[in-house]
């Protein structure tokens, strides 16, 4: 008798638009996430997304219940991070939940679920589709002080003063003395960064994290 077992479909993918909330311009991200991707997995994907270190506290709002992992001197959540999945959360298309991270610093993130499609085999996921602006760097302070660190007499100063020492750097034959401006010049170049968005780069920062596993993360 021939085959009739029919192959297992493939599963759902959402595409996610994530915001920056409080940031204009806007810093945002297309996202195409498995819907098969944990709790647990989709906050290592938004770190990615945005260039952050998962080092901070972190929770989703999901139809007014929290998710996230917890850890010491941080909220508590009834559901393991890393057993709820995206296609477990009942959301439709048009609707939107919130991410959170860095507690005291106050960072919040507008999701809306945009699409839900089928996935197209051979097709590595997650990826990212659009965006526009780099991540907020960590510990930069919350909304209010990105937004005054990155005006642009700002931005402006960092360039004119990163242009100074690289002058001074080439015109000294004493090589070793970057050490003394190390420091300052990794604090110049997230403000000489701030619009800078590289999708390539990006996806496949994505694609290291999805071969070691990170949508089950």
């Amino acid at each position: 008798m021939p085959d009739t077992m029919q192959p297992a479909p493939l599963p759902s993918v959402y595409q996610l638009r994530v915001v920056v909330r409080g940031v204009s311009p806007l810093i945002w991200r297309r996202l195409l996430v498995p819907a098969d991707t944990t709790i647990a997995g989709l906050h290592a994907v938004l770190q990615t997304a945005f260039g952050w270190t998962g080092t901070h506290l972190h929770r989703f709002v999901v139809h007014g219940r929290e998710y996230g992992t917890a850890y010491p001197g941080g909220p508590s959540f009834r559901d393991d991070p890393r057993k709820v999945r995206l296609g477990d959360l009942g959301l439709r298309t048009t609707e939107r939940f919130t991410y959170h991270k860095d507690f005291t610093a106050g960072w919040c993130h507008d999701l809306r679920v945009e699409q839900v499609l089928g996935a197209e085999p051979g097709r590595a996921l997650p990826v990212c589709t659009g965006g526009r602006r780099a991540g907020p760097p960590e510990d930069c302070g919350g909304v209010q002080a990105f937004l005054e660190n990155t005006q642009p007499h700002h931005v402006l100063a960092a360039a004119i003063r990163a242009a100074e020492i690289l002058g001074m750097l080439l015109d000294d034959e004493d090589v070793p003395r970057f050490g003394e401006y190390r420091d300052e010049l990794a604090g110049l170049l997230p403000l000489l960064g701030v619009d800078r968005f590289d999708r390539r780069t990006l996806n496949r920062a994505l694609a290291a994290h999805a071969a070691t596993g990170t949508r089950a993360a």
